[in-house]
C-alpha cells in the first residue's frame, strides 16, 4: 500500500513524497485512515515503527480547514520529554512545510514569554509536555476549550515518570467532543484505566508483538564486576572490541552514573556526551545535535531518552545497567536496528543484577548468549578486589593469610599482659596495708560520743514540748525560748501572761 491510498491530502502526499517516503508502516497504514475518519485510536506498537507519522500526517490534513483563534490552540500532542516534543515540532516542519501552520512548543527549560507571544498569536499545534502546559494554563495564557484532536505518545513512558495525574487533569480541561488518538508500546494495567476513561470507542491496532525486539538487532550479554571502576574497565573493553562501530548510545539507570561514564571515557580518549534530566535545555539540545551530526561518537544517557528519539542511524546500544524496568530494555536498544537496518545490543551484567536480567528475559521471551570482550578484568581478580582490603574469600573454609598475620601480631601483647601479671602480686602488700589505715581513720573519731552535742538535753520536758499549744511552737521556730522570756518578765514555772506571749 502507498501513502496516496490511506486518503491523505495532496498538500500533505506531495510533503511525504519530498521527504523521501514511499511505503507507509505498519502503524501508519493501519492508524492513519481511522484517524482521518475522526475515531479514537489505541495504537500499540514497539519503538521505532513510525507512531510519529501516524498521528502527524492525519492531523496535518485536519488542518486545513479552518483557523486558531488566540490563546485557544485546535490540536494538542503530549509528549513525556522535551527531546520528543522537540523531535515532533521537526517532523511538522518536515512534513508541513506545505501548510502555513502555528506551531508552538512548550517545554521546561526555556523562557515562558516566546511560547506565550506564539499562543496569544493563535496557535494551531501546541506540542507540550505535561508540567509545562499546565504552567501556562494555571498563568492564564492558555484555554483548552477549543481542542478538537488530542494526541498522548508514548503513554507507558508517562507512566513511568508519573505524569499519569497531569494526564487525568488536562483530559478533563478539554472538550468532551475531541478526538484522542492514544500511543504505548505497552499496556500495564494503569495504562488500561487510562484508555478506558478517557477513549471512547477506540479502533485498537496492534502491529506487533508486544514488548518485543526487532530481528534486525544482535544482542549478546556481558559478565562485569560489581565494583564501579572495574565494570567501566570492562565497558571500556567491549567499547574497543567493537571494530565495526559508527556510534553508539550507553545507558545507564542513575544519572550520577550517566556524568560519571562520560568523565571517564573522555578521560580514556572516547568521544563522549551525555544527556540527562538534571542538564539544562541549551545543553540538552547541543549534545543531541552533535551525536546527530556525528561530532560525538558515543552517547551516555539515562533513560530519558530511551524512547523516541529519532537518530535513525545508531549502530550500538550498550546497557552499563541492565535496566531496572524490564520494558525500558525493549526501548533502549530499539535505538538500534532501526527501519530495518542492522544493529548490536550488548548488556553489562553483574551477579547482583541476575533478577532484573531474568525478568528482560522473560519479557522479550529469547535466551541471549554471552560475549566476552578482549582486556575485560578478569572476574576472579574481581571477587578479590571486591571483596578486597587485603583479604581473599577462599573456599572450602581454610584459613585466611591475613587473619592469621594477625593473630601472629598479637603474641608479644600476650606476653606483656603476662608480665603485668607476674608484676600484680608486688602490689598487694600496699594495698594491703593501706586498708587497715583507712578503718583507722573511720575509728579514729567516733562520732557517737558526741552524742551530747547532738543530743542536747531539751530545756523543756518532751512531754511538754509535745502538749505546747501551736503558738509556742511557731514562737520555738522564731528562736524565742520560754526561758529567755521568763528570764526577762520574772514569771516562772509556765504562769506567763497571756499578753507576754503574743507576738
Amino acid at each position: 500500500m502507498s501513502f496516496a491510498e490511506l486518503g491523505l491530502s495532496p498538500k500533505v502526499l506531495e510533503a511525504v513524497t519530498s521527504a523521501g517516503y514511499t511505503t507507509p508502516t505498519a502503524i501508519q497504514e493501519q492508524a492513519i485512515p481511522y484517524a482521518l475518519q475522526r475515531k479514537d485510536v489505541l495504537g500499540l506498537a514497539q519503538t521505532g515503527s513510525g507512531k510519529t507519522a501516524a498521528f502527524v500526517l492525519p492531523m496535518l490534513s485536519m488542518l486545513e480547514s479552518g483557523r486558531a483563534r488566540a490563546r485557544m490552540p485546535r490540536t494538542l500532542i503530549l509528549e513525556p520529554t522535551r527531546e520528543l516534543a522537540a523531535q515532533v515540532e521537526e517532523s511538522f516542519a518536515t512534513l508541513g512545510k506545505n501548510h502555513k501552520l502555528t506551531v508552538a512548543l512548550l517545554i521546561g527549560g526555556v523562557s515562558f514569554d516566546p511560547q506565550a507571544a506564539k499562543i496569544d498569536r493563535g496557535a494551531d499545534v501546541v506540542i507540550a509536555t505535561p508540567g509545562r502546559l499546565l504552567d501556562h494554563f494555571e498563568r492564564g495564557r492558555l484555554l483548552m476549550t477549543g481542542i478538537e484532536m488530542l494526541v498522548i505518545d508514548e503513554a507507558d513512558r508517562m507512566l513511568d515518570m508519573g505524569f499519569i495525574p497531569d494526564i487525568e487533569r488536562i483530559c478533563k480541561l478539554l472538550p468532551f467532543t475531541r478526538q484522542t488518538l492514544f500511543f504505548s508500546a505497552t499496556m500495564p494495567p494503569e495504562i488500561q484505566r487510562l484508555t478506558a476513561q478517557f477513549l471512547h470507542n477506540p479502533i485498537k491496532v496492534e502491529t506487533a508483538a508486544r514488548s518485543s525486539t526487532a530481528e534486525t538487532i544482535e544482542q549478546q550479554l556481558v559478565k562485569a564486576p560489581h565494583d564501579p571502576k572495574l565494570k567501566r574497565d570492562t565497558l571500556r573493553a567491549l567499547i574497543r572490541s567493537q571494530t565495526n562501530i559508527k556510534n553508539g548510545i550507553v545507558f545507564a539507570n542513575r544519572k550520577t552514573t550517566v556524568a560519571l561514564l562520560e568523565k571517564s571515557l573522555l578521560k580514556h580518549g572516547f568521544s563522549a556526551g551525555a544527556l540527562h534530566g538534571d542538564m539544562d535545555q541549551s545543553s540538552r539540545t547541543k549534545t543531541l545535535a552533535g551525536f546527530r551530526n556525528n561530532e560525538i561518537t558515543l552517547l551516555i544517557a539515562s533513560d530519558v531518552a530511551a524512547r523516541g528519539l529519532d537518530i535513525p542511524d545508531v549502530s550500538h546500544v550498550f546497557n552499563f545497567d541492565v535496566p531496572i524496568h524490564s520494558e525500558d530494555y525493549v526501548h533502549r536498544i530499539g535505538r538500534t536496528g532501526r527501519a530495518g537496518r542492522e544493529g548490536h545490543a550488548f548488556t553489562l551484567v553483574t551477579r547482583e543484577e541476575s533478577k532484573q536480567l531474568n525478568a528482560v528475559l522473560s519479557l522479550i521471551k529469547k535466551e541471549l548468549p554471552y560475549f566476552t570482550p578482549e582486556g575485560a578484568p578478569d572476574e576472579n581478580a574481581v571477587s578479590e578486589e571486591r571483596h578486597g582490603r587485603g583479604e581473599r574469600r577462599e573456599r572450602g573454609g581454610r584459613s585466611r593469610p591475613p587473619r592469621s598475620g594477625q593473630r601472629a601480631e598479637r603474641a608479644p601483647r600476650a606476653e606483656a599482659a603476662e608480665v603485668v601479671a607476674e608484676a600484680a602480686p608486688v602490689q598487694e602488700p600496699v594495698e594491703r596495708e593501706a586498708r587497715p589505715e583507712r578503718e583507722a581513720r573511720a575509728e579514729r573519731a567516733p562520732r557517737a560520743e558526741r552524742a551530747p552535742r547532738q543530743e542536747r538535753a531539751p530545756r523543756q520536758p518532751q512531754a511538754e514540748q509535745q502538749s505546747r499549744p501551736p503558738r509556742d511552737r511557731e514562737r520555738r521556730r522564731d528562736n524565742h525560748s520560754d526561758e529567755a522570756v521568763a528570764d526577762s518578765s520574772g514569771f516562772h514555772d509556765g504562769n506567763m501572761p497571756a499578753f507576754l506571749t503574743r507576738k
